[in-house]
């Protein structure tokens, strides 16, 4: 059986969030881990967070995910931009895994003008101060389109944040199928090369989860723009495809589609189904 989920809006709260999941006949599901484009977080009472347990637990929910708010920079020179993202990936991987999420994922960073050395010099050390090791969460690592000074477009440069970090058994990574598109790697026409090359770098056993988006700029364009499953330049027959790889097919695949709820629920249902045929 796939596990298929999509990000989901909590501001109803965890357990109403886990009960649209089951509704929607999905069996995962991404949520924030606070306020995307801001700094605050909604604390639950005890008796949410035990519902919200009890539903994932009863309804056999595959691992889910947490994303970073898109404020939070690791790789910024500028001090309040920097310890600002500090405390984001420190205060949200503790919250995270007192809610005993499995994986947190965030984008690297981008380094504005200092390079990408640097910038992943930054990324270790904000890491570092956030992870102890006696985490039971995974902290992921997310490939990017490869926009302005965005780290984390090829997979070296993943490996060597990986490589970097006082505990890299804490850090995974999530494949954006619109994303390495975008950066340059073509899972339409070569899909076994570029997980041939994931592994050789990076290495399968660290991949923790897939985001799968269409995308709407062309294969190379740098350009981070998400389409629905098959009405993008991907399509739906490689997107399949990448499902149903025996190196794929076990992890969890989360839609980041520009679609409400009720799209979400339909876009799930048609990729169960064409899985199934």
């Amino acid at each position: 059986m796939y596990t298929i989920g999509t990000h989901m809006s909590i501001a109803k709260g965890l357990a109403k969030t886990a009960e649209n999941v089951v509704a929607m006949e999905a069996n995962t599901m991404q949520i924030f881990s606070r306020n995307p484009r801001g700094s605050t977080y909604k604390e639950y009472t005890d008796q949410e967070i035990d519902k919200f347990q009890k539903i994932r637990r009863e309804h056999g929910f595959g691992p889910l995910l947490a994303h970073a708010p898109y404020t939070m920079n690791l790789a910024s020179e500028k001090e309040k931009v920097y310890e600002f993202a500090c405390m984001v990936i420190r205060e949200d991987v503790a919250r995270m895994d007192a809610l005993e999420i499995e994986n947190m994922v965030f984008h690297p960073g981008s380094h504005t003008g200092i390079g990408t050395e640097a910038g992943i010099r930054n990324i270790i050390a904000g890491l570092d101060q956030a992870i102890t090791g006696n985490e039971s969460i995974t902290v992921l690592l997310e490939t990017m389109s490869g926009k302005g000074t965005e780290i984390g477009t090829r997979f070296e440069e993943l490996r060597a944040i990986r490589d970097g970090v006082r505990h890299p058994e804490r850090i995974g990574i999530c494949l954006d199928t619109c994303h390495v598109f975008a950066a340059g790697y073509d899972i339409v026409h070569d899909l076994d090369g570029v997980i041939r090359e994931f592994d050789r770098v990076l290495g399968l056993k660290h991949l923790r989860a897939v985001h799968l988006n269409d995308s709407l700029e062309d294969f190379g364009s740098h350009k981070d723009r998400h389409a629905v499953i098959g009405g993008g330049k991907i399509g739906l027959e490689a997107l399949l495809r990448v499902m149903k790889h025996p190196a794929l097919s076990g992890l969890p695949f989360y839609l980041e589609t520009p679609l409400d709820d009720a799209g979400h629920r339909q876009e799930i249902q048609m990729l169960k189904q064409q899985l199934c045929e």
